[in-house]
């Protein structure tokens, strides 16, 4: 299972709004890169791709089956204010990751 905290939703619902998106939902998946060795995606997406999982409901969020190996059981959160980072998530898979948290090694 993946999941978004309220913090997470509330700045996605922000953002898309900003842009003139409506916010179905937002894939979250991992890409090869970053200095880690691997990178996370997010992205707002409305409906899901062949192959998906789908959890939650406002939004959903979508996760193709290679990433969910990496990410199952991550909550994407926020932290804003002044020391913020932003998006963060929470990987219990990531066994190290960068600095400034883009990236992470399984």
């Amino acid at each position: 299972m993946v999941s978004i905290s309220e913090s997470a939703v509330r700045r996605l619902t922000e953002v898309a709004s900003e842009n003139g998106v409506e916010l179905v939902g937002v894939r979250v998946g991992v890409t090869g890169g970053g200095c880690s060795g691997l990178s996370y995606v997010l992205d707002f997406e409305s409906e899901p791709r062949l192959g998906d999982r789908i959890f939650g409901e406002n939004p959903k969020i979508f996760v193709d089956r290679k990433s969910l190996v990496f990410l199952s059981g991550t909550t994407l959160d926020f932290e804003g204010g002044l020391n913020g980072k932003g998006f963060v998530f929470q990987n219990p898979n990531a066994k190290s990751s960068c600095g400034c948290g883009s990236s992470f090694s399984a």
